[in-house]
């Protein structure tokens, strides 16, 4: 392991390290800091300087103090500040973190800017004659000394002081000095003074010496935050332990008892509201903040309270910090959280928002009778096993045969006997918990499923080994109805027509781990999982294989025909378990569609950009998506900082019968985050660690662990650099309370998701904070082609399935090949149809055609094509009131002539709204066939029409028995009504 420099302070090797990282000064420093503008390929950081006297060399010491691992490796320029004019003869004498010594010729008596951190490897442009006159055998150090006026920052956000202005190695090694006895030192820092560097004591710390007292100000009713700093000065500090003896005020008269304290660092409430436990160690020579939370009662007396926490490190000593808290006279009656810098919101990370055990629509009560339960259009019935033996969806059978878990030894496969009904753990409204247990032969299982009221059920099946066994396979088989079985998607299959047969494999790269199998009105999906609760971007990096399904790249999945049933077979292979050994195998069943198709839909029009609210209204768009990296919402997935502008703009919008929804999600976090530092102090725990680089800032202040993700400039002096979050984290919590505030105080009309950085569990939490906050409010769900994209062959409707119920709309999206794919492909990894979901198009503006069969169109914003055409015309028809039947159903009651050419109706009374689309490649002529009973339409009195749609085709009558001309990748929206 690679120590910082204060890692070696306190061992034998320090005089060693730090004669490298350092060198000592004897200079007294009165530094000033500042901000002042500059163009940003100069970097972030500089001294400006004043030379009095017209010299030839003039040498500039610069107490810089930095952080930066190698500086030696930055580049260094120097400017003549009046004219910009870039210096020729420099010569770097000395750099390291503490200081550099540079030598330069002035060209006038004046002020000169040395630019010391730029991302460029250090150049000699100085000449040979005068780097011998002034520079060589030492000659600088009788050079004349040019005055620092001040050390600058480029903005107010790229300052280094005061918390990142490091120590240098004499003080701290004197400060070891002082404190001779001290195993850890103890840095207590109100919220204005965050602490910032693992690897480094701050000057400031120096300067005001460790301490054991803590005084602060807090509001009545605020939640108040505070930091001690721990510094492991001379032994590593493992699980630090915190007790806190509460609060009394000095009048006697009322107490702050020790639970309104929180240590956000030792644990908390995770995303499914489970209390946990985190360890909190600091290794030898680093820093580390405690984070503190203390929720000041409403009706606290006004005046000073004093109480102490105990921090008690493994094996070293405790130490008691005394607290003095000073209570004004002032309420917040939100705690705080409309003023970031109060950090208060820090409590929402470990808030239960969303957690109720409510219903949300348009989901109906679990009902359980016996082995039977009953969702939403659909059913399913549970065999002895636990597994289920028969499933329903929409009055289909989805099911072949019951679900098997087959355990396969040298004698076949086992069957197990269960003499018992399953075991009821909870049952209520929103879900139903059981159990079961089998055995046979040398082993016994077990079965744990939990049945939700969105038609999920996800299992844990433990098998345990009586006594040691050699097995040939574990597996789990899954017989699909062939009749349903028409698509399929996942496990690395692009969606479309099921194939005859598939084989898939663990990848480590690819997060394609589930697979969907069904039919526009009936499905299954089974996503096979590890013995973690994980979400899983792109990748089973950060999770692993797992264990029980990979079985060191045995195992795997097939896909085959077998009589009258489709079999997903997910296997592990062969492997020896030893007597007692316990193998968990767990997995998810979610049934499709999970609800019926909403006709609210057909009024909802986007405008998918940041523009003025008229802009919106005057193409007939209702609904405004606002994207990140706009005046409104400045960055990504933080839309806390420009509120008041959003706010007004929400306001407007309203006043014109306009929704807004926001970006707003979670995988990246804006680097502008107020919390960064408290969240950073976690450790992984929300921040995905990482090899850090990246934009400049990022390596200049968080300078290690960390994962760059989206960059966004803003402007010249301001850009949106995020960092990646890890799957699931009390970061949801916060994000859920985050949502709710919007909702309440900005009044948003929902969210746009592109890509989702959390599981099913959290979604159901948003759909509930959403519905019961602000009644009406939309989840916008977008993504990129994950199959093509890198060749990461995850297709994001089989992905994000789990999420499908929660969400109002789908939008696929960059990459998606609208012109070339075919039919199957439109209707499985596009449409979202079959699972009981509306779409719309996005890639080069969608193909309009083809995109009426689902029911599709595009936004404004994206793209050149005018959508208001096709929305005035689905207003003139009433689609709101029609009964859409896609070409894929058998009883569609108008077909065409030609396989290529597919025909959906959007049927009415004596009326149909008729799209075709071609696949033809060639300009074709079509008849429609029609079943007249079926539209309640008398051929006899029926006329065809296409109406005017600019953009789209030409007024013209047509008769419906003549053919009708398509062109290739176009086709028509006709009328047929009876006269």
């Amino acid at each position: 392991m690679q120590h910082s420099p204060i890692q070696w302070l306190s061992i034998l090797v320090l005089a060693i390290a730090l004669t490298c990282a350092f060198c000592v000064t004897a200079y007294p420093e009165e530094v000033k800091y500042g901000v002042a503008f500059w163009p940003e390929n100069m970097g972030n950081h500089r001294a400006r300087i004043r030379v009095e006297a017209r010299v030839d060399a003039v040498r500039a010491h610069i107490p810089w103090r930095r952080r930066d691992a190698a500086p030696q490796d930055r580049g260094i320029v120097i400017v003549e500040s009046a004219t910009g004019k870039r210096i020729a003869n420099v010569a770097v004498v000395t750099v390291n973190r503490e200081y550099g010594e540079i030598v330069f010729q002035p060209n006038e008596p004046g002020e000169y800017d040395i630019y010391y951190m730029l991302y460029s490897q250090p150049e000699s442009t100085a000449d040979r004659d005068w780097l011998e006159r002034n520079v060589r055998a030492d000659k600088w150090k009788s050079l004349s000394e040019a005055k620092l006026i001040e050390i600058q920052a480029r903005t107010e956000f790229d300052r280094f002081d005061p918390m990142e202005i490091i120590a240098t190695r004499a003080e701290v090694d004197e400060l070891l000095k002082q404190n001779p006895l001290k195993s850890y030192l103890l840095f207590p820092e109100d919220r204005m003074h965050l602490v910032k560097m693992a690897d480094f004591l701050p000057k400031r710390w120096i300067e005001k010496g460790p301490s054991n007292r803590f005084a602060g100000e807090a509001a009545r009713n605020e939640y108040y935050v505070f930091q001690i700093g721990v510094w492991a000065a001379r032994h590593a500090i493992h699980d630090v332990a915190v007790s806190c003896s509460g609060l009394r005020s000095l009048s006697g008269r009322t107490e702050i008892p020790a639970s309104a304290f929180t240590c956000f660092n030792l644990g908390g409430i995770d995303w499914l509201g489970r209390p946990f436990r985190r360890e909190f160690s600091v290794e030898l020579g680093e820093v580390r903040a405690l984070w503190f939370g203390l929720q000041v009662p409403k009706d606290a007396e006004p005046g000073e309270y004093v109480g102490a926490l105990v921090i008690k490190p493994s094996g070293l000593p405790e130490t008691r910090v005394e607290l003095s808290i000073k209570v004004t006279d002032q309420i917040l009656e939100d705690h705080g959280d409309s003023e970031l810098w109060r950090l208060s919101r820090l409590r929402w990370l470990n808030s239960t928002i969303g957690l109720e055990d409510e219903l949300i629509a348009p989901y109906t009560p679990v009902e359980a009778f016996n082995d039977d339960v009953k969702i939403l259009g659909r059913r399913i019935r549970f065999a002895r096993s636990g597994l289920p033996e028969k499933i329903m969806s929409n009055g289909r059978e989805v099911l072949a045969g019951p679900i098997e878990f087959v355990v396969e030894t040298a004698e076949g496969p086992i069957r197990w006997s269960s003499t018992s009904q399953a075991r009821i753990i909870k049952s209520t409204k929103t879900e139903l918990i059981r159990e079961s247990g089998n055995w046979r032969g040398p082993f016994k299982l077990s079965c744990i499923s939990k049945t939700d009221f969105d038609g999920y059920t996800d299992f844990r099946l433990l098998l345990t080994a009586i006594k040691a066994a050699e097995v040939k396979d574990i597996r789990l088989e899954i017989p699909v109805a062939r009749d349903v079985a028409t698509y399929m998607m996942g496990m690395g299959c692009k969606g479309g027509y099921r194939p005859r047969e598939w084989k898939w494999t663990w990848d480590i790269d690819r997060a394609n781990n589930m697979i969907w199998i069904g039919d526009t009105d009936a499905g299954l999906h089974c996503k096979l999982k590890g013995p973690k609760d994980t979400w899983d971007i792109q990748n089973l990096r950060a999770s692993g294989l797992p264990e029980s399904w990979s079985n060191g790249g045995k195992g795997g999945c097939t896909v085959t025909e077998e009589g009258n049933a489709v079999v997903i077979r997910p296997y592990s292979g062969e492997r020896r378990l030893s007597e007692g050994e316990s193998i968990e195998f767990r997995f998810g069943l979610l049934i499709t569609p999970v609800k019926p198709l909403d006709p609210a839909h057909w009024n909802c029009r986007y405008y998918h950009a940041y523009g003025p609210v008229e802009a919106a209204t005057a193409v007939g768009a209702n609904i405004i998506n606002i994207h990140h990296a706009n005046e409104c919402n400045p960055y990504i997935n933080y839309p806390f900082i420009a509120v008041d502008k959003l706010s007004a703009y929400v306001r407007k919008a309203h006043e014109k019968n306009v929704k807004v929804k926001i970006y707003y999600t979670v995988r990246e976090l804006s680097n502008h985050v107020a919390e960064m530092w408290a969240l950073r102090s976690l450790g992984d725990e929300i921040f995905l660690d990482g090899p850090g680089g990246g934009y400049s800032w990022l390596q200049e202040h968080l300078v290690d662990h960390y994962t760059p993700a989206w960059l966004q400039p803003l402007s010249d002096t301001d850009t949106d650099a995020a960092i990646a979050t890890t799957g699931l984290s009390r970061w949801h919590n916060y994000y859920l309370e985050g949502l709710a505030w919007l909702l309440q105080n900005v009044q948003i009309d929902g969210i746009y998701l592109d890509g989702i950085g959390y599981d099913r569990n959290v979604m159901k939490r948003l759909r509930r904070v959403m519905d019961r906050i602000r009644p009406g409010s939309l989840i916008d769900f977008h993504s990129g082609n994950e199959y093509v994209y890198q060749d990461w062959r995850i297709s994001p409707a089989c992905k994000y399935m789990e999420h499908f119920p929660y969400i109002d709309s789908l939008w696929f999206g960059e990459m998606y090949d609208y012109d070339n794919e075919p039919p199957d492909y439109w209707l499985v990894e596009i449409s979202g149809i079959p699972f009981g979901l509306f779409g719309e198009m996005l890639q080069n503006g969608g193909n309009p055609w083809r995109g009426m069969l689902y029911g599709m169109t595009g936004r404004y914003g994206v793209g050149n094509y005018d959508w208001q055409q096709i929305w005035k015309l689905w207003d003139q028809f009433g689609i709101q009131e029609a009964k859409m039947i896609g070409y894929w159903a058998k009883e569609c009651p108008v077909k065409t002539n030609n396989k290529d050419v597919l025909a959906t109706v959007y049927a009415k009374q004596k009326s149909a709204l008729i799209s075709i689309a071609s696949w033809a490649r060639e300009p074709v002529r079509i008849k429609l066939e029609v079943n007249w009973d079926a539209l309640g339409i008398d051929p006899r009195k029926a006329e065809l029409s296409a109406p005017a749609i600019p953009g789209f085709q030409e007024a013209q009558k047509l008769q419906w028995s003549n053919d009708i001309p398509v062109e290739p990748n176009k086709g028509w929206l006709l009328l047929l009504t009876e006269k």
